[in-house]
Formats: C-alpha cells, sequence, structure tokens
C-alpha cells in the first residue's frame, strides 16, 4: 500500500499530474527555442573524473570496475558544465543540455538529490547573449504555462516585466546596509575580519570559524527573498572570489562576469563569462578544495583534462538553469517535488 504522502500515491499523483503535463509543453517549448537559434543538443556523461570543485557541492561516489578488476571511483556530476567545456574546446559552439544532476547534502522545497538543470553555452559571445536568453526562456516558461505571473511562498513577479539589474555589491548596501567592496583587495579576495566586522554591525551572526565565504553566503541568504519580487532580478558582479569558474570583470577585476537570475526570491539561472585561463582555473580549483577539506574534511579531484581543454576552449558564455525550479514557478507548484516525475527517495 501507499504510505501517506508517497508521490506514487493514485490520488497524490492526480493531484500533480497537471504540472506534470504543463513541464512536458515546456520542455518542448524550450527545446525548439535553442533548436531556431542554431543550437545543438547534446548529452554529457554523468560519470565525471570530479563532480566539480565548488567547495560546498558534495556529490555521490560510484566505484568503477575495469573488465581487468582494477578499481577506481568515479562521481556522478553535479553539473554537465566540465563536459561541455570539452565540447566547446573540441569545436561546438551553440550546445544544450537537459542534464539529470545529482547533488549530495541537498533538500527541501527548493532542492532535490537528483533534478535536471537546463544548461547552454555560446562560443565567441559575450555574457549578455545568454542573460538575454535566460529572460526569454522565464517568457517562454510563462507563456507556455499560460501563467499572468509567477507565485511562491505569497511573493509574485510578472516574468514579462523588464528585470531590475542589481550588482552583488548594490543588492548588499541596499539590503544589509553592508559596503561589500571594501572587505575585497584589488584581486577580488575576500578580508575575512573586515567582512566579519560589517555584517556584525547588520545584526548577522558570525561564528568564529567561518571564512568569508560563508560569511557573504549567511548575508546573501537574507537578500535573496527581496530580489525578484514584481519583475524579475539579474544580480551580476560577483566578487571574484564568489566565482570559481567566471573570468575577471574587464571594468574592475575585483568583480567577475558571474550572473544569477531571481524570480519571487528564487535563484532560477547562474551564468558566467567562462574562465579559459587553465592555471588561474587550477589556482581557483585547489582554492576551493582547501576550503572543501576545511569544512568537509575531503577533497575531490581536479580534472586535468578539463584544463587541457581549457587551453584551447575558445571565449564563451554559459548559463546553469534549474529547469524543475522554472517549472515549479509557471505551473504555481509548492515545493520542487511536485513537478518531478519520479522524486528521489
Amino acid at each position: 500500500m501507499a504510505k501517506t504522502g508517497s508521490w506514487w500515491a493514485p490520488d497524490r499523483h492526480a493531484d500533480r499530474r497537471p504540472a506534470l503535463l504543463s513541464r512536458g509543453r515546456i520542455k518542448k517549448a524550450l527545446h525548439a527555442f535553442f533548436e531556431a537559434r542554431d543550437f545543438t543538443e547534446v548529452e554529457c556523461g554523468a560519470l565525471a573524473v570530479s563532480p566539480g570543485n565548488e567547495a560546498h557541492l558534495t556529490a555521490f561516489a560510484a566505484e568503477r570496475v575495469a573488465i581487468d578488476g582494477s578499481r577506481r571511483t568515479l562521481y556522478l556530476h553535479t553539473s554537465p558544465e566540465f563536459a561541455a567545456k570539452k565540447l566547446l574546446a573540441a569545436g561546438e559552439s551553440r550546445i544544450f543540455d537537459f542534464a539529470r544532476v545529482f547533488r549530495n547534502r541537498e533538500g527541501g522545497p527548493l532542492h532535490a538529490a537528483e533534478f535536471t538543470m537546463l544548461e547552454w553555452y555560446r562560443a565567441r559571445e559575450p555574457c549578455e547573449a545568454v542573460i538575454a536568453d535566460t529572460l526569454d526562456l522565464v517568457r517562454l516558461a510563462a507563456d507556455t504555462a499560460e501563467a499572468e505571473v509567477f507565485t511562491w511562498q505569497g511573493r509574485e513577479c510578472d516574468p514579462r516585466s523588464p528585470p531590475e539589474r542589481l550588482t552583488v555589491a548594490q543588492a548588499f548596501a541596499r539590503h544589509a546596509a553592508i559596503d561589500l567592496m571594501a572587505t575585497l583587495d584589488d584581486e577580488g579576495r575576500g578580508g575575512r575580519d573586515a567582512l566579519a566586522a560589517a555584517v556584525q554591525r547588520a545584526g548577522v551572526a558570525v561564528a568564529a570559524n567561518d571564512g568569508w565565504s560563508d560569511i557573504f553566503s549567511k548575508v546573501l541568504v537574507t537578500i535573496e527573498p527581496k530580489l525578484g519580487n514584481g519583475r524579475p532580478t539579474v544580480l551580476c558582479e560577483y566578487p571574484r572570489c564568489e566565482a570559481a569558474l567566471a573570468r575577471a570583470a574587464t571594468h574592475d577585476r575585483r568583480v567577475a562576469e558571474r550572473f544569477e537570475v531571481y524570480v519571487c526570491g528564487v535563484e532560477l539561472a547562474n551564468g558566467f563569462g567562462e574562465l579559459t585561463d587553465p592555471a588561474e582555473q587550477r589556482a581557483r580549483f585547489e582554492a576551493e578544495e582547501a576550503e572543501r577539506e576545511r569544512i568537509y574534511g575531503e577533497r575531490y579531484p581536479i580534472d586535468e583534462e578539463l584544463l587541457a581543454a581549457l587551453a584551447i576552449m575558445p571565449e564563451a558564455s554559459g548559463v546553469a538553469l534549474g529547469f524543475d525550479r522554472l517549472v515549479m514557478l509557471a505551473t504555481g507548484a509548492r515545493t520542487l517535488e511536485d513537478v518531478l516525475w519520479t522524486p528521489a527517495p
């Protein structure tokens, strides 16, 4: 018998089915969007040498047993990014992937251990091009679902309104009264004590073992519900120390070409002007893995083939969009699980 609340209980499935059918229509519409713009759909493999090297992303490990009985650890990818960048190095220029991705230590209304990430790249095109794509996709999802507004947890957003554009520094100043740029050095490295003092004056608690990134995240979490209300928000110019895969901005090396799009306080998309300098990328990965070891007591490998590919990869811009979150907002669903055909156990 179905347990109370099981996703496969017939009555619950009947409640979820309209949103699931809408999910399929939205996916078809997004497919058509990319195909009309001469993108190639790719299918990046889920098994990877490295699952990603951002300190707070936790992966699922898998054991690969070769035909000779030798064993090695591989990982289910947390994003198709590394494989997609190798395809750009190989000569692809516009690609997209509805990728199944996997993340441990995740759960709640906006998170799942297994979910769909829509990721796409434009070689030799600026970040503004993929920002425009993202906003077009938000509008297209609304049109396909016949949604006048997006709503979530009492917040509303008109997905067709011109977006608000804020730098991260502007958001910290407006919503937390913190001068974020004063805590960065000339290369965008964060000064832990300077940020801790500013944050404590703003009334946010700081633990003794919190690093600059931990403190930054604590403040950002308080700001996020204030973004994307009434109209979408494009949050841009992240500090370089919070953009491990993005290149430095040409006008200010303290910040990077990283942006996120928010709707109803929900982060929908995370995009970059991609970093292609393998030496700098290695240094950033090593810094992230040192932070992971400090917090979680483990390290993930660095994908040496990715670094080799970056040396010949053209300049590019890319975005990772939470497809399930977009469907959730477009259909008015309460949680991510309500728009997943078979939620992970």
